[in-house]
């Protein structure tokens, strides 16, 4: 199989905590990003090959594309405990609130100090 290089830009915490992971694990980052990243297209393909757009549906939900109440009708549960244990499953990361949500309830949790 041949490789290819490229160039890609990633958070330095994020980068710094992958270097400690390959390191307890015996391996290099390279390494850990082509397992994630290939499990993540072949799972993806999998799913798109047989129909089945619940993996986009996560997919969607981890990039922060769609909210839970969205991914759970889709998905037809009606249980967020459910919604993360299929992300669990998937294997996908849990999405982060957007910068300005995040804000607001900052904002909010500081309106309550006295």
């Amino acid at each position: 199989m041949a490789t290819v290089n490229f160039t890609g830009a990633v958070d330095r915490d994020l980068l710094k905590r992958a270097k400690i992971i390959a390191a307890k694990t015996d391996t290099s980052v390279n390494a850990l990003f082509n397992a994630e990243l290939r499990y993540l297209v072949e799972t993806f393909e999998s799913a798109e090959a047989s129909c089945n757009q619940n993996y986009c549906t996560l997919i969607e939900f981890s990039l922060g594309r769609t909210d839970d109440l969205a991914a759970m009708a889709t998905l037809g549960i009606d249980c967020e405990e459910d919604l993360f244990l299929l992300m669990a499953q998937a294997h996908l990361p849990m999405p982060r609130l957007a910068e300005a949500a995040t804000q607001g309830m900052v904002d909010t949790l500081n309106a309550l100090a006295p």
